[in-house]
């Protein structure tokens, strides 16, 4: 890792500028494989897994009885820990179902909205070389909880054609209604268009990899909604004298590890701790599976030295981090400042990995910068809200004049005139 002393302002951009993957350049295959998928629909879809996945399938769905074995190909140990990060999740995403409220603008005119369900969303979970069954969790069961009719979900096979059976019992475990045994674009494709087997979609939710997200962006300009703008995984902790070196170490590497295009960096202003962290960081990673994996993108990140708190909080929020670890002593007053983050994990004893899996909040965030201006999912994401109005004879007499001013203001007539013609009609009647 990089290790940066006291930068200028100046240079924040530059220093903190994430590895870029070229999406306009993916756009052109992107457009080429959503053309065969909307032409040859599943024969495109099995031509596709066979090309990029390296696997032979018949079918792309995945059937009940497989889905049904997955739970006892599913250790106990795994099963009961599914359970519990489960019912944490639905309880956090639960205290967010509101109820409409009617408010009263002015007399006789009142206005209120309802929350409503998108009918059919699709989850892409990824499956390659980490299977992501806690992706499975953290939007399957908000969408269960938002009401969505129809919740399927693709994911790409093994060599052999196989979904990773915790993948499946997850599904059920959450309630997914189709299971499809596909990946990268041609995932998000079916999902967007159709096939004679998958279903479209309204809206695409989570995270993959730079063709994925070149896809889910694509799919934007064709009138399909997606959960957010993301990019590869990230992180930024900031920390003082009082956090422990091994902690931060293992916080920067479980987010390394997600693959070679992650960043991780530190920022604190304690120089000893910039020496212990790099220590840490390079005994934890040679005891690491993904190692190789995560060398690579320790190679993009930074361990930087700051003169004091309040400039750490200030390069925080203009970075934007998808995770934001805070361990410092005065914890209130940095938190009070943070403005720009994905999700915040607080003090020596909240390691990030608690939000990836089991803690309840949700860990399909917005990266790559996008935290100055999303949030992450959540159960609004799986609802849309409509506005109702309704307006009697008396607020409209109290209203009327002031809308027929603006709109002929606006030199829109026919807006003016249709509450022009309903005061006369109430003015006759009385």
């Amino acid at each position: 890792m990089q290790v940066v002393k006291y930068p200028k302002r100046e240079d924040w951009n530059q220093i903190l500028s994430r590895p870029e993957n070229n999406v306009e350049e993916m756009a052109e295959l992107v457009n080429q494989v959503f053309e065969q998928v909307k032409k040859e629909g599943d024969n495109a879809l099995l031509k596709y897994t066979s090309l990029y996945d390296g696997a032979e399938i018949d079918s792309v769905e995945v059937s009940i009885e497989e889905i049904e074995a997955s739970e006892s190909l599913v250790s106990q140990e795994l099963k009961n820990a599914l359970t519990i990060a489960a019912k944490n999740i639905e309880k956090y995403h639960s205290t967010q179902l509101t109820e409409p409220e009617l408010i009263e603008t002015s007399v006789g005119v009142s206005c209120w909205r309802k929350a409503t369900p998108i009918n059919k969303v699709g989850l892409y979970v990824p499956g390659g070389t980490a299977p992501l069954f806690s992706t499975v969790l953290m939007l399957g069961i908000p969408a269960k909880l938002a009401g969505c009719q129809e919740v399927v979900l693709c994911t790409p096979p093994n060599k052999q054609g196989k979904i990773d059976p915790a993948i499946l019992y997850a599904c059920k475990l959450v309630g997914v209604d189709r299971v499809f045994r596909i990946g990268g674009i041609q995932a998000i494709a079916a999902m967007a268009f159709g096939t004679e087997t998958v279903p479209n979609v309204y809206k695409i939710f989570g995270p993959g990899n730079q063709y994925v997200t070149a896809a889910k962006q694509e799919v934007t300009k064709k009138g399909i909604a997606i959960d957010m703008p993301a990019g590869p995984s990230e992180v930024l902790v900031i920390a003082d004298e009082t956090a422990d070196a091994e902690f931060v170490a293992s916080d920067l590497l479980s987010q390394a590890e997600h693959g070679a295009d992650s960043q991780v960096v530190l920022l604190t202003w304690d120089e000893t701790l910039i020496k212990d962290v790099g220590l840490e960081v390079e005994k934890q990673l040679k005891s690491l599976s993904r190692k190789e994996v995560a060398s690579k993108a320790l190679a993009n990140s930074k361990l930087i030295l700051v003169r004091t708190m309040e400039e750490a909080l200030a390069m925080s929020n203009e970075y934007g981090p998808e995770h934001l670890i805070v361990s410092v002593k005065e914890e209130d007053r940095l938190v009070a400042g943070i403005v720009n983050a994905g999700s915040v994990f607080l003090g020596n004893y909240t390691p990030e990995s608690a939000g990836d899996y089991a803690s309840g909040t949700n860990h399909t965030l917005p990266t790559n910068g996008y935290a100055k201006a999303y949030s992450g999912v959540s159960l609004d994401s799986f609802m849309k809200n409509i506005s109702f109005q309704k307006i009697s004879e008396e607020g409209l007499q109290n209203l009327g004049p002031v809308i027929e001013v603006m709109a002929t203001a606006e030199q829109l007539d026919a807006h003016c005139n249709a509450v022009t013609l309903r005061l006369n009609k109430i003015k006759a009647k009385s």
